[in-house]
């Protein structure tokens, strides 16, 4: 029973979340991107064509593009592009075209609207793969490419999106192509900056003949779990410990002096790691 409940507010969570992610990628478009002919890829891009070539609203357009897509898809592909993306479609496309008579147009200047408009649709698309969903579109072509040919999801993701980009800069100009090409990157990333998390961490690997008496100080000190790895001298070939240990970033420069105080000869890679969820870290995700 108890798990029931929690899948419903997991389900209605999810929901929130892809009706929030839809309507912040229709405010990208409908603020940034669609008044200033920035075309950056994917259905919403070629809809901003059609828009500017036949004057037909870019919600209806996204949603006639889509749902041909979306039907093809649960053919081809299953049922994983159910009613989640259904909706996706249908939130976007109705809140593109609800919101263009009420929102203004924040600038048009183009190279900021390829930042605030890539940075907000890719806010509002993170938001909604996150719940487990897409809005439809050009990853739909992909995935279908990538079933009958040797090119991966991404590869097409990629040639489709040039396309359209290539297809904006014929019918407007190669300027605001560029522009879309700029807009397309920082949506990517962002997308990535939300599927990963925003609070990044510090890991280290620390190679070191005083590994027993570093990983004491780094648990009484620091307070902070290790893990011993076993590893081996490509030179010497000796065994050797290889101590990994996750910490936030305010604490790195303590680890560095702690290892360094030990043994001043210590081999320590530190790199960046996105989203830690366990014990110590970020635990709320967990479920998600």
């Amino acid at each position: 029973m108890v798990k029931s409940v929690q899948g419903v507010k997991g389900i209605i969570y999810d929901y929130i979340g892809i009706t929030t992610g839809s309507i912040l990628t229709a405010m990208g478009l409908v603020m940034f991107l669609v008044p200033n002919k920035i075309a950056s890829g994917g259905v919403s891009g070629l809809a901003t064509v059609v828009f500017y070539l036949f004057n037909l609203p870019v919600g209806k357009v996204v949603f006639a593009l889509n749902i041909p897509l979306f039907i093809i898809g649960v053919k081809e592909l299953g049922a994983k592009f159910g009613i989640r993306t259904l909706y996706g479609i249908v939130v976007l496309s109705f809140f593109i075209d609800f919101l263009t008579p009420y929102l203004p147009t924040l600038t048009s200047d183009p190279l900021l609207s390829a930042i605030y408009g890539g940075g907000l649709t890719g806010l509002g698309l993170g938001i909604v793969f996150r719940s487990k969903a897409t809005t439809g579109g050009t990853d739909l072509i992909a995935q279908l490419i990538s079933k009958y040919t040797n090119i991966s999801v991404g590869q097409g993701l990629l040639v489709i999106d040039f396309a359209v980009i290539a297809l904006a800069g014929i019918v407007f100009n190669a300027e605001l192509a560029l522009y879309a090409l700029i807009s397309l990157i920082i949506t990517s990333k962002v997308i990535d900056l939300v599927q990963e998390g925003i609070n990044i961490s510090k890991a280290a690997f620390i190679i070191s003949d005083n590994a027993k008496e570093i990983k004491v100080e780094i648990m009484d000190n620091l307070d902070r779990g290790v893990t011993v790895l076993n590893g081996k001298g490509g030179f010497t070939d000796e065994n050797k410990d290889i101590l990994l240990c996750i910490t936030d970033r305010s604490e790195v420069s303590t680890l560095k002096r702690t290892v360094h105080s030990i043994d001043k000869d210590a081999f320590v890679i530190i790199t960046d790691v996105h989203e830690v969820l366990g014990e110590g870290f970020n635990e709320s995700h967990l479920k998600v």
